[in-house]
């Protein structure tokens, strides 16, 4: 089985005969997850919202520097436990309660989904010759059935876009900066403490969005392999990306203006060339776009597998079962990307400063339990047993999620709610760094005084996990 391209695992402990790779896989991976138009357009919001190059540019590297770490520690976590990411949230919120983050994470990876699925179909449609329409709902399919091979063709794929999206952003780099007057640009910085905080949050949202799925990708790495190195290889990988996307969306909406606003797939494909040129970067932005759907399709599966199986305690699944959830996540998604595909940009902003709300409680939660409360000690075997040492619900750690989730309404700006501490920070939306040190503060204060049902070193699976998961049961 530890040859074979289909994957036969989903949620279970994969055990030290099938762990294979190096922690450089995840340096491949994310770097070109991350080298894709969305990420350019995620940039490129610093400047449209107001901001200006310079301190647009050091904004997005703040937030990609800060929110990547706590997503690489995450990733961290995979070669370790041998698990899924969010089924790991057990230990924190219960077998059960885990279901409560896991409700809007799923709700992420059907967004993310569809707001990928908007600019991939445009290129799609462009090199078909189809239209966007035709274009997103044949993306869908091909994301779909390669989330379905599952791991080693995602990590493959990771390997050939991050090297021909590398390349491609080489070149269309150099294109426009034969376009762009440098000098002035940077000769223009303006620091504005509302637009930098912005660009912070847009790229610090971006990689803390990675942090409910990232150890999903390194899950099957080798019991041996460095957590340090697993660490360094995922922030260097997703932050180089990320960056990279992300300037060249700051610089193309800085120069290009409404050009750019109108149509984001089109503007990046005509400043590479017009002809065949122009059908290969039609081609690029769908393979980057299809890097990162993948990713998403494969977490939202894993995500609604976790969740059922806290109330139903099966933890195998057949390749019927697996298609089945990974076409609810695809049906989702391209609805979703069909209804929303003419007000892509509008929107965008507010969807990934919302998901930041619900996420950095989360994260923070799982971090300060695995690296300070159990110190990476985990009862395997107890996170599918809602009777085990974790229980069914941790109301403790669920008062906590609230807590942190209640404490950013303050701090939050987006165009549906503003909160009143807003205004006196001159408009600027911090709430994701009280999302952060809130409910880490509170979750330590109140795990510590209880370790009782920590175990003392980390309990492995049981043999029946060692079974097939194609295995109909």
């Amino acid at each position: 089985m530890a040859g074979s391209l289909i994957e036969q695992r989903s949620i279970d402990v994969v055990p030290d005969e099938e762990r294979h790779g190096t922690a450089f896989s995840q340096f491949t991976l994310w770097l070109g997850a991350n080298l894709q138009i969305t990420a350019v357009v995620t940039g490129a919001l610093a400047v449209v919202f107001g901001g200006d190059v310079v301190w647009s540019v050091v904004g997005l590297l703040a937030g990609n520097l800060l929110g990547g770490a706590v997503m690489a520690l995450h990733s961290a976590q995979g070669p370790k436990l041998g698990l899924p990411q969010m089924i790991q949230s057990r230990a924190q919120f219960g077998v059960r309660g885990a279901v409560v983050p896991l409700l809007l994470v799923i709700l992420m990876y059907v967004g993310f989904f569809a707001s990928g699925s908007v600019l991939a179909g445009q290129a799609v449609g462009e090199l078909t010759h189809t239209g966007d329409t035709t274009g997103i709902v044949l993306f869908a399919v091909v994301t779909a059935v390669t989330a379905a091979v599952g791991y080693r063709v995602i990590h493959t794929l990771g390997r050939v876009a991050s090297v021909v999206c590398a390349l491609a952003f080489v070149y269309l780099g150099i294109r426009l900066l034969d376009r762009v007057d440098l000098s002035a640009l940077l000769g223009d910085a303006r620091f504005d403490l509302p637009m930098f905080l912005l660009a912070m949050s847009l790229s610090a949202s971006w990689q803390l969005a990675f942090g409910p799925y990232v150890a999903d990708y390194s899950r099957y790495l080798p019991r041996t392999t460095s957590g340090r190195a697993t660490f360094w290889w995922t922030l260097s990988g997703s932050a180089l990306g990320s960056q990279w996307s992300m300037t060249f969306g700051v610089l193309v909406a800085a120069t290009a203006g409404e050009k750019f606003l109108a149509s984001q797939v089109g503007y990046v494909v005509a400043l590479g060339g017009t002809g065949l040129v122009a059908s290969f970067f039609y081609f690029v932005i769908a393979l980057g776009k299809l890097t990162i759907n993948v990713l998403n399709t494969y977490g939202g599966f894993m995500s609604m597998v976790t969740s059922v199986s806290g109330f139903r305690g099966r933890r195998v699944l057949s390749q019927r079962g697996r298609a089945a959830y990974i076409g609810v996540i695809m049906v989702a998604g391209t609805v979703v990307a069909l209804l929303g595909k003419d007000s892509f940009l509008s929107s965008f902003k507010d969807f990934l400063l919302f998901l930041l709300t619900f996420f950095t409680p989360w994260s923070a939660i799982n971090l300060v339990d695995y690296y300070l409360i159990a110190k990476e000690r985990y009862d395997i075997p107890a996170l599918s047993d809602p009777h085990g040492r974790y229980g069914a619900w941790r109301w403790d750690a669920l008062g906590v999620y609230a807590a942190g989730l209640v404490a950013q309404l303050p701090f939050l700006a987006t165009s549906f709610f503003t909160g009143p501490f807003v205004a006196s920070l001159g408009g600027a939306d911090v709430s994701w760094i009280v999302g952060l040190v809130v409910p880490a503060l509170l979750y330590w204060l109140l795990a510590r005084r209880n370790t009782a049902h920590i175990p003392e070193r980390t309990a492995p699976a049981p043999l029946p996990d060692q079974e097939p998961v194609s295995r109909e049961r």
